[in-house]
């Protein structure tokens, strides 16, 4: 009971102003990426994850959907728009725009089927980005770093797995 305790303490501390922390970590985050064993970071990966989604209560949090857009793929339009009794192209029309990148995404923020209560309207649906969201548990962590740092700006579970990585080099 005692060392769960103390996990528990350790964890808020961790938590603890975590976007002032991570904003000033940033530089660090980018070193650590560039230059960690990736074949370690992997093996700690799941855990790390697992450990973080414990401690973080996304219906709290939602910044992702406040703030950001997923990439909405072919297969998530098609799944969607049948999900909600629509054309794709009316569906596309209603809620999506094609960003500088050329990929779907929603027209305006917080999304569009994010509920009052934080939860979302399509969950079961949800497209393939949100579903993989924060990516902290797959390589895309080190695979695509400037993502990875965008998101532990603003995702708490990417700074806490962030953190648990660079504290175990």
């Amino acid at each position: 009971m005692e060392n769960r305790l103390l996990l528990c303490t350790m964890a808020s501390d961790l938590l603890h102003n975590w976007e002032k922390k991570s904003a000033d970590r940033k530089k660090l985050y980018r070193q650590f990426l560039q230059r960690a064993d990736k074949n370690k970071v992997l093996r700690q990966l799941p855990d790390y994850h697992e450990e973080a989604i414990q401690k973080v209560d996304c219906l709290q949090c939602a910044r992702c959907c406040k703030n950001y857009s997923p990439r909405f793929k072919t297969p998530d339009v098609k799944r969607i728009a049948r999900h909600l009794g629509m054309k794709e192209s009316v569906f596309i029309s209603t809620y999506l725009r094609v960003d500088e990148e050329g990929d779907f995404v929603v027209q305006s923020v917080p999304c569009p089927f994010l509920n009052e209560d934080n939860t979302c309207r399509i969950y079961d649906e949800r497209p393939s980005d949100c579903r993989r969201f924060p990516y902290t548990d797959e390589d895309v962590l080190l695979k695509r770093p400037q993502l990875t740092l965008k998101n532990a700006s603003f995702c708490p579970i990417t700074y806490y797995v962030l953190e648990k990585l660079m504290a175990s080099q």
